[in-house]
This record gives structure tokens, C-alpha cells and sequence, in this order.
């Protein structure tokens, strides 16, 4: 029998491996982004917060070369993820361009500063907390449905493409943000954590009933090894203990609840992304991936160029590509780009239980794709874009190559009944933190 089922595996991967260097094209893909300040492209723009990227020197390697809101010096992940998957970037659900066909390539709800509960980020006041993020996305399928209609608008739902990224915030800008916080007096850590799990769950449980079926979930980053933290925290320029033991007991468990929630869906709705581990690679060998430190954020002040956000006046360094981190808090795009690329094709050592370019791989060969974009109902509207997707296959792990030394080369840049049986009727799910 244990013969049988790894003859059978071999085949099924060889199937796959055949497809490896085959271009399949297929109809572009909506994407929908949720999250803090890792994917914001721009929302926070357009709020009254202290949570904004949108001066110099933000921006400066983008396109543009001016400050659009993401908390970047060019590209950020999402933007990325888009290119892979041959769209245009996804504009800010608040953006006044947002409008027309622009809203068929999906949209971006993430606002800097927010997390898994609406306790996180106070300090920052104007953002969108992750609860009015769905509203705004349920307030998107009816513009959406009133240009395509609501069939069509339901299937570009159902076979788009979603990244949330939340978790880091609860920890930095809630349980540590000060001595003795309301949430680090209420809870000891381990608690916290299994606390923040089970209110995450129910925001994917939530974002499954509005209909979306791939979402890719990433975990929080080795949060005490910012420049941020090695500033605060951090003795010697070591990572700061407290903030790394927090990642190491989130990150575990956020990927068991996927698993779970995956469990009795019946389907692999839920993709998890460990960011933590590409992070951990160019944090521990910045010169295997061309940094020159991993340490130093390239914007900033004070030690580590860790104090505060990148403004004007801060400490500007003249080589982005060769800096791991951007400011306090984020990745450069080159360190994004490395992300993106562990995203697209790493191993289950970073993508569970697939990686984004099966999962392409997987919808274009079972036809699971959106419908082609309508071309009048009811204006005329532009050519359907179409995607080549090169196929990179994650074989089961047993038949997977081992894990090599080279550093990662960077990407080409170019039901309401399901949601009842999981525990989260009408209003169950949404406790005083959810609300």
C-alpha cells in the first residue's frame, strides 16, 4: 500500500513536472489586498492619520519617484504579486480613480497601523480597522455588480486572487507598545497569542463567506530584529527576545488554524505564507542575497536608523538595493522582491500547502478561471487582459529537491452555509474586538 501511494505521488508530480517549463495562458485574475502597513498602497492617503507614507523620501525608486503611500522606496509586495500574475497594480479602495473597469482588476483595502483587533493601533486614529476593510469589500462587489452584473461579479469573486497580512502590529502597536499595556496586564503572551489566532479565524471565516476561495495569508516577520526593535529592544545589535519569542509562537499557530479552517472547508481556501523565514535568510546572511547590512534601515535616525518614520531630514542612504530594510518597520523592494519570490515558487519550507505558482498552475489546468470580462454590458470596456504563467511546481515534500545554498534568484518584474458549519453565524463571530 506504502508503495502504491509513493508510485502514485511520483506520477502525479511527474504529470506536474511535465507542465514545468510549459506557458500556459489564461484569463488575468482579480486580487484583493487586505492588511497593515506591509501591502497599504495608498489608502491611509486619503485619511486623517499619522500612519501615512505619502512625502519623500518614500516613493523614490518607484516608477514615479514620488511617495505613494506605500511604506516602501518603490515596489511593495503586493505590487509584486500583481506583475506575477499580469495585472496592473491594484489601486487603494479609497483612490477617486477607483472606478469603471479599474474596479474588475480588484482593489486594495489595507490601511497602515491597523491589526487583528481594533484595540491595535489606537495611537494612530483615522485607519481602517480590519472589520470596516471587509464592509468596504462587500461595498465593492455592489459597485462591481452594478457594471458586470451579479453573476459575473460573484464568479470574479469566487476565482480572484486575496493577501492579508495582519499579526505584527498586535504585538508592536498593542501587547509591547508600552509598559504594562491593557493587553500585556490582561494576558500572559502565550495567551495573547492563542487569543489573537481565534479572532483571526474569524476574519478569514468572515472573508470566505464574502465569497473569496484563494487567499494567500502571511505570518508576521521576526519582529524583534527591525531596526526599529535593535534600536528599542535589541542589546548589541541582537534581536530583541520578547518581540522574537511573540513571532515564534504566532507564526506556528497561525499556520494550524489555516490547516483547520482548510480541514472543514474541505478545500485549500487558505494559503500560508512564511514571511518570517525569507526574512530570517537575508536577516542571518545579508551578503548571500546582496545586502550590505540587514541591520541599518536605509531611511531613518538614531541607532539603526531606527527611531521614527523616513522623513526629509532623515538619514538617506544611496544604494537602496544593497539594504535589507527600508525604514524602522519595513523591507526594501529589493527584500520584497525576495518575498514575492518565495511566494511564487519556494518550497514548504515558505508556502503552505502550495505555492503561489501551483496554485496558478492548478486553476488553469482544472478551467477554475473567471469568466472572460464582459466587453459591453453595460459600457464598452477595454480588451480582456490575458497571463502566461510559467509553471513552477511544488512537488510533495518527500519528492521535493532539498533545500540548496543559493541564494533565491528575484522575480521577473514585468457561502453563508459553509460559514454557519464553522462556527460563525450572523454576528457570532464578531466579539468587542471585531466589531
Amino acid at each position: 500500500m506504502a508503495s502504491s501511494k509513493s508510485s502514485l505521488a511520483i506520477f502525479l508530480c511527474l504529470i506536474l513536472a511535465v507542465l514545468r517549463n510549459v506557458v500556459l495562458e489564461a484569463e488575468a485574475r482579480a486580487f484583493f489586498v487586505f492588511g497593515d502597513s506591509l501591502v497599504d498602497n495608498g489608502n491611509n492617503n486619503y485619511l486623517a492619520t499619522t500612519a501615512r507614507a505619502d512625502a519623500y523620501p518614500y516613493g523614490i525608486d518607484y516608477p514615479t519617484h514620488r511617495a505613494t503611500g506605500r511604506f516602501s522606496n518603490g515596489f511593495n509586495i503586493p505590487d509584486l504579486i500583481s506583475q506575477a500574475i499580469g495585472e496592473e497594480s491594484t489601486l487603494p479602495y479609497l483612490s477617486p480613480y477607483l472606478t469603471g473597469e479599474r474596479l474588475l482588476v480588484g482593489a486594495n483595502f489595507a490601511s497602515a497601523g491597523v491589526g487583528i483587533l481594533n484595540d491595535t493601533g489606537v495611537q494612530f486614529n483615522n485607519i481602517i480597522r480590519i472589520g470596516l476593510q471587509m464592509q468596504y469589500f462587500q461595498q465593492y462587489q455592489e459597485r462591481v455588480s452594478d457594471i458586470i452584473g451579479p453573476e459575473q461579479t460573484q464568479a470574479l469573486v469566487t476565482q480572484s486572487l486575496t493577501l492579508i497580512t495582519l499579526g505584527g502590529n498586535d504585538f508592536v502597536n498593542n501587547y509591547y507598545l508600552v509598559p504594562f499595556s491593557a493587553r500585556s496586564r490582561q494576558f500572559a503572551l502565550p495567551d495573547y497569542v492563542v487569543y489573537l489566532i481565534s479572532e483571526y479565524r474569524k476574519v478569514l471565516a468572515r472573508l470566505y463567506e464574502l465569497g473569496l476561495r484563494r487567499v494567500l495569508v502571511t505570518g508576521t516577520g521576526p519582529l524583534g530584529c527591525v531596526p526599529a526593535e535593535l534600536a528599542q529592544r535589541g542589546r548589541n545589535g541582537n534581536c530583541a527576545p520578547e518581540l522574537q519569542r511573540a513571532a515564534a509562537l504566532f507564526n506556528p499557530q497561525l499556520q494550524a488554524m489555516i490547516n483547520s479552517l482548510n480541514s472543514e472547508i474541505g478545500s485549500n481556501v487558505f494559503i500560508g505564507a512564511n514571511i518570517q523565514q525569507t526574512n530570517i535568510d537575508f536577516i542571518s546572511d545579508p551578503g548571500r542575497y546582496g545586502f550590505v547590512t540587514s541591520k541599518i534601515a536605509c531611511c531613518g535616525q538614531g541607532p539603526f536608523n531606527g527611531i521614527g518614520l523616513c522623513t526629509p531630514l532623515s538619514n538617506l542612504c544611496p544604494n537602496r538595493d544593497i539594504y535589507a530594510f527600508w525604514d524602522a518597520f519595513h523591507p526594501s523592494e529589493k527584500a520584497n522582491r525576495l518575498i514575492v519570490r518565495n511566494i511564487l515558487s519556494g518550497t514548504t519550507d515558505y508556502m503552505s500547502p502550495m505555492n503561489l505558482s501551483t496554485i496558478m498552475a492548478l486553476d488553469a489546468a482544472t478551467n477554475s478561471r473567471i469568466p472572460h470580462r464582459p466587453s459591453a454590458h453595460p459600457t464598452e470596456l477595454k480588451t480582456s487582459r490575458r497571463l502566461k504563467i510559467e509553471v513552477k511546481v511544488l512537488c510533495p515534500p518527500a519528492l521535493s529537491r532539498s533545500h540548496t545554498s543559493e541564494a533565491p534568484t528575484e522575480p521577473q518584474t514585468s457561502g453563508a452555509a459553509k460559514y454557519e458549519e464553522l462556527g460563525c453565524g450572523q454576528g457570532s463571530c464578531m466579539d468587542e474586538d471585531f466589531t
